[in-house]
């Protein structure tokens, strides 16, 4: 069928938010596809090269040393985007993880139960080349540039399957209470403590590198969050600007921390280790066991009616 006259061709390739493979499993609810690595286009091939490049010295500067040896074991090569098969295959045998393809946002809880069986889910589309740094949702360089590598490391690992774990039994819990409304209202302040969570460290985590007043704040922290490590200006900004407030990380704060994703963060969160996260997500479960995450503050982010629905279908091992 010829196009109408003025009507753009369909993007080529794999760009996010214009990719006609990712709209057509979309609007047959597919969440889960393999990586139709055929489809990049010579564009998001370079666009791939530009980013890992740009952020070779950042990482060297900024990141956390578990994440620069993850680099490392990858091998990621600015030649071409990676297979996720043959990612999984280095990183399967170091901690179990693999890298699962889908079509984009994945519903809380089943993103979370993923963590559980150790799978990833991974989104397979990449941003536009004329836009580097602005993102308005993940893509594959966010994703296995930012996460993977710190999913080779076995204590991080741990501390992400313990998030699964405290999903699965946010889930358990509210299938036991009997009134639709107070479930409903339980599991939105729960899933939104989650959230919160899950964005102050695995996504926006700093951890401590030396003990206060042994270096100044560009040598005492280390990046260790996803969306700090894939991104070019936040990972400078989030250790060297005085307009970041950087608190030690304390549940009760994290949970009633409200956030924004369309801007720079101004507060973040440092935990000592990685020992420490796995810590804090079991205290997490707790927490959240014995009532006391059913009332965070409201505010972002969002719980989406597809989060809820995900919970409450939730099957229960």
């Amino acid at each position: 069928m010829a196009l109408a006259p003025n009507t753009p061709a369909p993007a080529a390739g794999l760009t996010t938010t214009a990719a006609p493979f990712i709209e057509e499993a979309r609007a047959h609810r597919e969440i889960y596809i393999h990586q139709p690595y055929e489809l990049y286009s010579e564009d998001n091939q370079a666009t791939w090269g530009r980013l890992l490049v740009r952020m070779q010295d950042r990482w060297m500067r900024y990141a956390n040393r578990r994440y620069l040896e993850g680099l490392d074991k990858l091998q990621l090569s600015p030649a071409r985007i990676p297979h996720l098969d043959e990612i999984n295959r280095f990183l399967q045998p170091l901690t179990g993880f693999v890298a699962r393809a889908v079509t984009g946002y994945v519903p809380s809880y089943l993103f979370l139960d993923c963590l559980r069986r150790r799978e990833f889910p991974t989104t397979v589309t990449i941003r536009d080349g004329a836009h580097l740094e602005y993102l308005p949702e993940p893509d594959i360089f966010h994703d296995v540039a930012g996460h993977v590598p710190m999913h080779t490391d076995p204590a991080f690992a741990a501390a992400l399957v313990r998030f699964g774990d405290c999903a699965a039994a946010a889930a358990r819990r509210a299938s036991a209470i009997a009134d639709q409304h107070e479930k409903l209202r339980r599991l939105t302040s729960n899933i939104r403590a989650m959230s919160r969570f899950f964005w102050f460290s695995v996504e926006f985590g700093l951890m401590r590198a030396a003990p206060a007043g042994e270096a100044d704040d560009r040598d005492r922290f280390k990046v260790y969050g996803s969306g700090l490590l894939s991104s070019f200006g936040e990972i400078a900004h989030a250790i060297k600007s005085p307009k970041v407030e950087r608190r030690p990380f304390e549940i009760a704060q994290v949970v009633n921390q409200t956030f924004e994703i369309d801007h720079y963060q101004p507060l973040l969160f440092v935990v000592d280790s990685f020992d420490h996260l796995f810590e804090v997500v079991s205290e997490l479960e707790q927490w959240m066991l014995a009532g006391k995450l059913d009332d965070v503050a409201p505010g972002e982010p969002e719980v989406k009616e597809a989060d809820l629905a995900s919970f409450l279908a939730a099957k229960h091992d």
